[in-house]
């Protein structure tokens, strides 16, 4: 029997052939599944939990058991997968990560990935050039935006009270604060519970009627702050809100920030990748005058789960909030550029060779043939705010900035908040279309956020009439109930 940590080259093409042929039917089949099949916790623990294997199994006979996650996963591919910020993945991504595991290099510094380093300079580049930040800025990649996030805040409060890394927050003067909209991801706030700055002290900006960051308000909180004995160190804008998908006025807020002598950080991991459409660019611009930037191209660059990055306009500042040395660390015999290590510039150690994905998925499709990708889920999202302002049973809860949209059903005297939760339930378990829930402006309502290449305007068409056939079938199970005695 062959030894089953090493195979011979004629099993592993086998397998690999399975393997390959699986994902293609799935890849060919995931629109004909339902989005989401509903099930239990304990069904699916019986139905995969087994005694710890002391022995192998022939490949085929596991693959067969895989069938089960197939089965019972959200198919985030699915055209019609419109919950959350889930990216669909692409087929030549798949192959990625086949590559990806066989190198298995473990991107820490230069000296123990050289190639993968370099690659990953490369790519950071390719995001710095999309987004006009400055060429000598640095950046790396993260396991997701809310590393991202709490790397922009660390480097921040480094750059605030640099004596913070050595003494702890005693050494900052005085309770440090940030400031963000009512609409930024909770990210940010768990950020500053994990870095000792606290959730208390994370100021809620207030809004315009486009869930907007309001300028003014930013400037009277921060100067209400500094009078009262206050150190107001960073301001988070956001590039495209998770809820409704607001691009804060990133300008006049780097112009409060310059004026008050803040960080200014900008969670763009949903929305930056939007600035790939030139229509779109424009709605981005100041994000060139932020120290810092969260991006996900998990999101919208349609990668794999597991690939956020950061952008910091100094890489000094960086350095000083992640600098760290041990004798096992200690580079010797390198200089100059074989001397970088990533570990100086963001908060993890062991990494894994993310750039791949994102270098692969580049030259295989090209840039325009993402910016079109993303102009056509612009579009699709906006041609659903079309077909909800014309009907007479559902409504807008916010307008679409890019490809977000929030609504509700309306049609209905009383307790709409409560309707809408069922229409919610109905609809995801309907298996046909998958929306998730937003609150706007204290409205509960459904919330869809359009990031699959593969969604066409038929899906929104269908979309809108699987909700109004759940929202028909929950008021009738409603009647059903209050006509029993």
């Amino acid at each position: 029997m062959a030894d089953r940590l090493d195979l011979p080259e004629h099993e592993f093409h086998e397998m690999a052939r399975l393997a390959v042929d699986r994902i293609a039917a799935y890849y060919n089949g995931v629109a004909e599944r339902p989005v989401l099949e509903p099930a239990t916790s304990a069904a699916l623990r019986t139905a995969l939990e087994t005694p710890l294997p002391q022995e192998g199994r022939e490949f085929p006979a596991i693959l067969a058991d895989l069938e089960t996650v197939f089965r019972f996963s959200r198919h985030s591919a699915h055209p019609r997968m419109f919950g959350y910020v889930a990216s669909p993945g692409t087929p030549v991504n798949s192959i990625g990560s086949m590559l990806e595991a066989a190198l298995n290099v473990n991107v820490t510094a230069w000296r123990s990935a050289p190639a993968a380093a370099e690659l990953e300079h490369v790519t950071i580049g390719w995001l710095k050039q999309m987004l006009g930040y400055p060429a000598d800025a640095a950046g790396l990649f993260t396991s997701g935006g809310s590393m991202a996030n709490l790397a922009g805040l660390a480097a921040a409060r480094s750059a605030a009270a640099p004596d913070v890394a050595q003494q702890g927050l005693r050494g900052a003067g005085g309770p440090m604060c940030v400031y963000v909209s009512a609409e930024a991801h909770f990210s940010i706030a768990k950020a500053a519970a994990i870095l000792g700055i606290g959730e208390a002290n994370v100021r809620q900006v207030a809004t315009d009627d486009r869930m907007r960051m309001d300028p003014a308000d930013l400037t009277r909180q921060i100067r209400r702050d500094r009078a009262a004995g206050a150190r107001p160190f960073c301001v988070a804008a956001s590039a495209g809100t998770t809820a409704t998908g607001a691009i804060d006025p990133i300008s006049a807020i780097a112009d409060v920030a310059r004026t008050e002598d803040l960080w200014l950080h900008v969670d763009a991991a949903y929305g930056g990748f939007a600035a790939l459409v030139p229509d779109v660019r424009r709605r981005f611009a100041g994000i060139e005058r932020a120290d810092s930037i969260a991006l996900d191209p998990h999101k919208w660059l349609y990668l794999p789960v597991g690939c956020g990055c950061v952008l910091y306009r100094d890489p000094a500042a960086a350095r000083a909030a992640f600098g760290h040395s041990a004798d096992y660390t200690r580079t010797i015999g390198l200089e100059r550029d074989e001397a970088f290590a990533f570990w100086d510039y963001g908060p993890e150690l062991s990494r894994p060779f993310r750039a791949l994905q994102l270098w692969l998925l580049f030259q295989y499709a090209g840039a325009r043939r993402l910016a079109e990708a993303i102009e056509g889920n612009l579009a699709c999202a906006r041609q659903f705010e079309c077909l909800v302002r014309e009907s007479p049973d559902f409504e807008m809860l916010a307008p679409v900035e890019l490809s977000v949209f929030c609504f509700r059903y309306k049609a209905a005297a009383a307790g709409l908040d409560a309707l809408n939760e069922r229409i919610l339930l109905r609809l995801q378990r309907g298996g046909s279309t998958y929306f998730s829930n937003a609150t706007v402006r204290g409205r509960f309502g459904l919330r869809g956020c359009v990031l699959n290449y593969r969604t066409t305007p038929e899906d929104m068409r269908r979309a809108l009439a699987d909700a109004r056939e759940a929202a028909s079938a929950v008021l009738t199970e409603i009647g059903r109930a209050e006509s029993v005695p």
